[in-house]
């Protein structure tokens, strides 16, 4: 497996460009699905997960092509409604095709999804949803087996917890459904909003956007469309809270502050600067110590759990105790005993960890456990005295574009070792 090497104590200075968001670009090329005519993706990231999506919707019939970071995606006809666990075992959002395919051909065959280990992440919300709208769905050897010879209905959802997930299978499924859906309780992330406009530009007829109450009537079908995905507001967070943690100062560009608010504001609070502007952000950081500072998870427009591991390491070397609270996955801190070899100072009570900050770090061979630890684990390496090895970087991969390119421009040394 390939690794990655950071010697730390490097100022970061520059800009980087932030990529095209993954948790968009999956949704929106699921949706896809939803027409037989040809979908045009622009700004599209090249990760792991999204040529796993690639994959997964040749084995269902689509011709995917890639050119630059545009995705054009073209179903004229589904030629097979199963989703084989092969591919919906490497990561969750594949499973989201179950929506799009019931819409669409009326039966679907999905395998029960895969993805982090961050917690069990229950798929019951989405079969209860589907069968609100009048889908016979059974369980059988892993996979999830969904009919609805009559089509889908309108229906009245209110889901227990906001979901992502389950907003975006809902509301894909709902577009083709004969009559009105209400999703309530809806997510009101920006990856959401980005999928609903870009359905509404396919001929979608969706009202309330960015509310946490969706109203879809549905069409008979939908048509092609053009549709840029929005940046990455996770991928900015990261490199935000990298430039708080070296003391650097970095541009981030092509992105909306408004769309990882809650992150820059606890950034302020914890001492960092940040200068927001149209369609950039600049963070920097003058040299003092940062404070200690409070986080706890929640839905959009809170903070991002995505962004927790990160913030996590960031607290490791500031001044004071800090409390992170995680209430959005309960088994989010694998990437606290990683953290340990560095030097961190971090006890766990339950949903909670408490961070006593260390004057500073040093470098130690470890190993990421999920996507956003890895991120957590450079960001810390970053800072740390020495060279860091850091290993099963596969993780990374999934969710970081060029991320080695874009911290190396901006003065870090960091480098990748390629498995032989």
């Amino acid at each position: 497996m390939d690794t990655i090497h950071i010697r730390g104590g490097r100022r970061l200075s520059g800009s980087i460009p932030i990529s095209g968001a993954k948790n968009a670009a999956l949704p929106l090329m699921t949706a896809a699905l939803l027409t037989a005519e040809p979908v045009k993706f622009t700004n599209v990231p090249a990760l792991t997960d999204v040529r796993s999506l690639a994959k997964l919707l040749g084995v269902l019939g689509s011709s995917v092509e890639r050119n630059g970071d545009s995705v054009t995606i073209s179903t004229p006809e589904i030629t097979s409604t199963t989703a084989p666990y092969e591919i919906v075992s490497q990561f969750r959002a594949s499973f989201w095709v179950l929506g799009p395919l019931v819409a669409r051909c009326r039966e679907a065959k999905v395998s029960l999804p895969g993805g982090c280990a961050i917690g069990a992440r229950p798929v019951d919300l989405y079969i209860k949803g589907l069968q609100k709208m009048g889908a016979e769905i059974d369980l059988v050897e892993g996979y999830v087996l969904a009919k609805a010879p009559d089509g889908l209905k309108g229906t009245v959802i209110r889901s227990p917890i906001v979901s992502v997930g389950v907003t975006h299978t809902l509301m894909m499924a709902a577009t083709l459904a004969d009559g009105e859906t209400i999703l309530e309780n809806a997510a009101r992330e920006p990856e959401v909003s980005d999928l609903a406009h870009c359905l509404v530009s396919m001929g979608a007829k969706i009202e309330g956007i960015g509310t946490s109450t969706l109203r879809i009537e549905g069409v008979e079908k939908l048509k092609g469309t053009t549709h840029r995905v929005i940046a990455d507001r996770i991928e900015a967070g990261t490199y935000a809270i990298a430039a708080a943690m070296t003391g650097g100062e970095v541009t981030l560009e092509g992105v909306e502050a408004e769309t990882f608010d809650a992150a820059l504001s606890v950034l302020r609070a914890a001492g960092a600067g940040v200068d927001v502007q149209q369609g950039q952000v600049r963070i920097f950081r003058n040299g003092e110590r940062l404070q200690a500072t409070n986080v706890v998870t929640q839905v959009f427009p809170g903070f991002p759990t995505d962004l927790q591991a990160q913030f996590m390491a960031l607290m490791t070397t500031a001044d004071g105790e800090s409390e992170i609270t995680e209430t959005i996955f309960e088994n989010r801190f694998m990437h606290v005993q990683e953290l340990a070899r560095f030097g961190a100072d971090i006890s766990l009570h339950g949903d909670k960890a408490l961070v006593r900050g260390v004057e500073k770090l040093k470098a130690a061979p470890v190993m990421a456990s999920d996507l956003r630890a890895s991120a957590a684990l450079i960001v810390a390496a970053l800072a740390a005295e020495g060279e860091t090895t850091i290993n099963r970087v596969y993780h990374l991969d999934r969710g970081f574009e060029r991320m080695e390119e874009k911290l190396g421009a901006c003065g870090a040394e960091i480098w990748r070792a390629k498995a032989s």
